[in-house]
Order: structure tokens, then C-alpha cells, then sequence
């Protein structure tokens, strides 16, 4: 956890130390933040879906919630086997709405996560489903799951690390925060570990994050109904 974070967790604890204090503080004790290890595992991909288009061109922003998500697949070292990582994010929240593991990347992954998160969402709205062109993206199982619960694929149609960035950008701080400083020795002590990431510190991060920004707004919006 790096300086910015601190300082955001010691916010959340009521501290009021600055930026530049807890980052003294740091650096006298010897803290820092963990840098992010590039290391990539090629997954194999296919010619997008002749009907399916980019809808999501790269705007990770959402204002409301369950309009937009992202999905991808990573890879966890076990000293048993590969441990695969399918999550689904929701832009506006940054929350991991559905995820799922297995010792296997293939299509029955990501349809349980994405399972998950249709059992999260509270209607059954349109909401655009952003990924890259894995295989198990484009099989027809995964397409015809889609369109069957009102969610609109949405891919690119030439590979780019940019296309996909916001699940990328939590891929990343997961293995920064927690998976590169373990050495998980099972699949089950990984698949703890992650659970125990998502559901107990990543999903309520930022949750407060979300409504530290709504009570920024009733702040605001309180103000301007005073003073006219």
C-alpha cells in the first residue's frame, strides 16, 4: 500500500494527517508501495463476432450502476497448478460484481461469473458487457448467454492492452496488494486469498469511495439550496 492509499485508509479512520506527512512517515519507517511486476501469459484469442461491436470505444466512465461492465480472465501461481481468475466490474462502482475460479480457462468460467453478477444486479435493464477477444469470450455458448439476459457484447475489433484497461488496472492491484507477496502452496489457499481480497477489501474500498463522493454531493447540493 503506497502513500496515496494510506493516506485514503487513514482518512476513512478519521486521521487528517497530509499527503506529505504520511509519506515522511513512510519513508522513515521504511514503507512503501509495491511496484507492479509485468509479466504476461498470452491467452489465445478469435476474430470478433461478425455482429458485435466496440459500444464501449474506451469510455470507462459510467454514471449510474449496471450500465457498463468489463470482464477478463488472469492467471495465480499455486504450487499445485494454474489458478484462472474471471471477474466482472462494474465502471460506475469499480466493484467486483461477479467473479468465479478454476483450474481451467474455458467458457464455463466466465459464464459463472458473469452469472454471479446478474444474480447482483436488482433488474434486468440493458447493461453493455465489455471484453477482449479470448476465445471463450467469442464461443457461441457465451454469446447466446448474453443475448438471452439483455446484455449487449461489446468488444474490440484488433487486440489492445487499452481496450480492456479498467479490468487490467484491478488484475493489477490485486497481484501488487496480495497475490505477489504470497506463495500459495494450494489452489484453495489461493482461492481463499482472493475471495478474502475481493469481498473483504477491494469491494469495500470502494464502496466508500462511492459514498464518500455522495455525501461530497449532498454536501454540495445542500449549499446551493441555501444560498439560493
Amino acid at each position: 500500500m503506497g502513500m496515496p492509499r494510506m493516506h485514503e485508509q487513514l482518512g476513512y479512520e478519521g486521521e487528517t494527517a497530509s499527503p506529505n506527512r504520511i509519506a515522511r512517515m513512510m519513508a522513515a519507517d521504511g514503507l512503501y508501495g509495491v511496484p507492479q511486476r509485468r509479466r504476461w501469459l498470452k491467452k489465445p484469442s478469435a476474430a470478433r463476432p461478425a455482429h458485435v461491436l466496440n459500444h464501449l470505444q474506451r469510455e470507462f466512465v459510467s454514471l449510474e450502476p449496471n450500465t457498463k461492465w468489463v470482464t477478463d480472465i488472469t492467471y495465480i501461481r499455486t504450487a499445485e497448478h494454474w489458478l484462472y481468475l474471471c471477474v466482472v466490474l462494474d465502471l460506475y462502482s469499480k466493484r467486483v460484481v461477479g467473479w468465479s475460479m478454476s483450474n481451467i480457462q474455458d467458457r464455463q468460467l466466465v459464464l459463472n461469473a458473469v452469472l454471479m453478477a446478474l444474480w447482483q444486479r436488482p433488474g434486468r435493464e440493458r447493461v453493455i458487457l465489455h471484453s477482449d477477444r479470448g476465445t471463450q469470450f467469442t464461443s457461441g455458448d457465451y454469446q447466446q448467454f448474453l443475448s438471452g439476459h439483455n446484455l449487449v457484447c461489446s468488444m474490440s475489433a484488433v487486440g489492445h492492452c487499452g481496450d480492456n484497461a479498467a479490468a487490467e488496472g484491478f488484475f493489477g492491484m490485486l497481484k501488487r496488494e496480495r497475490v505477489n507477496l504470497r506463495r500459495y502452496l494450494t489452489q484453495a489457499e489461493a482461492r481463499s486469498d482472493v475471495f478474502d481480497y475481493i469481498e473483504r477489501f477491494h469491494n469495500p474500498r470502494m464502496q466508500r469511495r462511492l459514498d464518500k463522493q455522495d455525501q461530497k454531493f449532498i454536501a454540495l447540493t445542500q449549499q446551493s439550496s441555501r444560498t439560493g
